[in-house]
């Protein structure tokens, strides 16, 4: 007996409604009604979720359809067929006989098959003088007959269903990636526009998808990204539009908006000059004289620790979280594609990182990230830049603001031995410490 059912008080399962319909359905065959059992037994397959039939439950049907002879089915047959448990068990793969009326039981609550039993519960059928078939007890196929159009319907919409939904994820996918496309080409072109907060929006609407996702999710987050999708597309074709080759000044049209109005997409390679002009022939040697070692993940989040905002939750626990943050803050800064893939050639991927992420730290005080960017890979180019100063410099004006503090507002005790709280090497410390030239 199944667990959890219900008895009668002659120890026997009660039949339920769905079963009693069955039967009514069953009863109500057309005599001259035909069915290709293989071919409705597909539709059940396909539409299985819908019927509420299981994966053992259709390897059971499978079997019971093998002991009928005939391959199409008709009202007018005998749809009887009494295997016993040890014959169904060695068609159905070798089922352990718990599992095989387990799902035997799900077969006849979906409607798929109907139990005929005999006065003593065995499986058997009673011939006549002539051979014919009289009365057989066991399981009746009936309902694949009686409800052949059903499944047949069922497994349409099943289609439909799948179709519709590899449709919205094929647009989906479409679309995402257009929209990658132009903000890069946005950013590459210096189009006047918070390309960042865009970034940002794309993010916040593809963060709604999870692993597996419903299909009207699927078109709900389509019809967002396209909406997206459409505006900047207008802002570029605006541009496009607008733009006067021969002039410098701002160009007319409509513009997404910037919500961060001192943040300008200047020439990468007039910054480029500045950058250089600023250098010395000291920078230069000392760069060159820092021994060639790795900086620590730990040390660089300690100098960077802006890049902790992109990730959830705030946690970088390996270099591959690192470098996903770090991909994010690209784009916020306004660096282009090209910019970022000439820097990871020249630097290195996790070098690449560690300047971006210096970067983004400072991201205030730099007016183009993107002209910075080449101009350090340049540099680098030429054996002339390092990231080791570049965070000793970070982690040095934090160590400096950290000694105002504690000027300003002493405390009982000053257990200086690390950089915002993590611990790090005496000698680091005291390179930190010295007073710069």
């Amino acid at each position: 007996m199944q667990s959890g059912s219900v008895t009668t008080p002659f120890g026997r399962r009660p039949m339920t409604l769905g079963q009693i319909s069955s039967q009514m359905a069953a009863k109500a065959i057309k005599p001259d009604a035909v069915a290709h059992k293989w071919q409705v037994f597909q539709h059940i397959r396909e539409a299985r979720e819908l019927i509420g039939a299981t994966d053992r439950g259709l390897a059971i049907l499978n079997a019971l359809l093998t002991f009928h002879p005939e391959t199409a089915l008709t009202g007018d047959a005998e749809l009887v067929v009494w295997p016993s448990n040890e014959q169904l068990m060695a068609r159905a793969n070798g089922m352990p006989p718990t599992t095989l009326r387990r799902h035997l039981a799900v077969l006849v609550d979906c409607g798929l098959i109907i139990r005929r039993d005999s006065p003593n519960g065995k499986r058997f059928a009673r011939k006549g003088r002539g051979g014919e078939i009289e009365q057989a007890y066991g399981f009746d196929l009936s309902p694949i007959v009686a409800r052949a159009e059903e499944f047949r319907d069922l497994a349409l919409a099943v289609q439909t269903e799948k179709k519709a939904f590899r449709v919205a994820k094929e647009r989906l996918t479409l679309v995402r990636r257009d929209i990658v496309k132009l903000i890069e080409t946005g950013i590459e072109e210096h189009v006047p526009g918070n390309w960042g907060r865009v970034t940002q929006t794309y993010q916040q609407i593809v963060s709604r998808l999870p692993r597996s996702a419903p299909r009207q999710l699927v078109e709900d987050v389509w019809q967002q990204l396209h909406e997206l999708y459409v505006e900047i597309r207008d802002v570029l074709e605006s541009f496009v539009k607008n733009e006067n080759p021969d002039a410098n000044e701002s160009h007319s049209g409509r513009h997404i908006q910037n919500s961060k109005p001192d943040f300008t997409f200047e020439s990468e390679n007039g910054f480029r000059e500045e950058v250089e002009a600023g250098g010395n022939v000291a920078e230069t040697d000392n760069v060159r004289s820092l021994p060639k070692r790795e900086l620590p993940l730990g040390i660089v989040l300690d100098a960077c620790p802006g890049v902790r905002e992109l990730t959830p939750g705030g946690e970088i626990r390996h270099w591959r979280d690192f470098l996903a943050a770090v991909e994010l803050a690209r784009p916020m800064l306004g660096i282009s594609p090209s910019a970022w893939r000439e820097a990871r050639e020249v630097l290195g991927e996790q070098h690449a990182a560690i300047t971006l992420a210096a970067i983004y730290q400072r991201a205030e005080q730099i007016n183009n990230a993107g002209g910075y960017l080449r101009s350090l890979t340049d540099r680098a180019r030429d054996g002339k830049f390092s990231t080791w100063p570049m965070i000793m410099a970070l982690l040095r004006a934090k160590l400096d603001a950290q000694k105002s503090a504690d000027t300003d507002a002493p405390h009982p005790t000053d257990p200086v031995d690390g950089v915002g709280g993590m611990r790090v090497s005496e000698a680091l410390l005291k390179t930190l410490r010295k007073p710069r030239a």
